[in-house]
């Protein structure tokens, strides 16, 4: 199998439970909700994705003919003189249509942890060391179990009470962003506060400016 990749890029993880923890992102390219392109947004499942995760051969990271040559490059933008337990976090668009079992093991033979950022809607490979499942109306979530469920909020259609009987370890409230970005903070401070088995998630990456 080959993987098509938008970016790699070594920074700190923004959101979720891991918030500030060091990370490697792979980025791939497509989304089975959205094709990324503007003009079909407003008939995309998911219409507020805030993410480029469109292929542009031009000048995005590559296709990757095998999973040691990718776990190789995300491996190369580990500072590995400086300790540490590695992580990756597979992400996109949905990486879950890319990622496979034999690139869980190729990341883990270099010493990764392999984490998942995902809509849920596809099932995930075994072996996998952290899932987080952010869950979209409209959608049939597959991935019912994990390590972290983390909603964007508000979601019309995607309400927290649909989702908090489910087996994750962690749930967190996301505001969602874009111009009611302080009106949907405190509306999920307020959810929160009153139905304290959710945590608040807030973009760290952003309010600090890091990717």
């Amino acid at each position: 199998m080959s993987y098509t990749v938008k970016e790699i890029f070594y920074t700190l993880q923004g959101e979720g439970a891991n918030t500030g923890r060091s990370a490697v992102f792979c980025r791939f390219a497509g989304c089975n909700l959205w094709s990324g392109k503007e003009r079909h947004r407003e008939k995309a499942i998911c219409k507020f994705c805030d993410t480029d995760f469109v292929w542009n051969s031009a000048v995005d990271v590559g296709k990757f003919n095998s999973p040691d040559d990718l776990a190789q490059a995300v491996a190369d933008e580990w500072p590995w003189q400086t300790g540490g337990k590695p992580l990756v976090v597979c992400t996109g668009g949905e990486p879950l249509l890319q990622l496979d079992v034999n690139l869980v093991k190729a990341f883990q033979a270099y010493g990764f942890e392999v984490a998942v950022e995902t809509n849920g809607t596809l099932p995930a490979p075994d072996g996998i060391d952290w899932i987080c499942v952010s869950p979209k109306a409209d959608t049939k979530l597959v991935l019912k179990e994990g390590h972290e469920l983390k909603l964007i909020f508000p979601q019309e259609g995607a309400t927290p009470e649909m989702y908090e009987s489910l087996a994750f370890q962690n749930f967190y409230l996301q505001p969602m962003d874009g111009l009611e970005r302080e009106k949907n903070t405190r509306l999920a401070i307020e959810y929160c506060k009153a139905h304290p088995c959710w945590w608040l998630s807030v973009q760290v990456h952003k309010i600090i400016g890091i990717r």
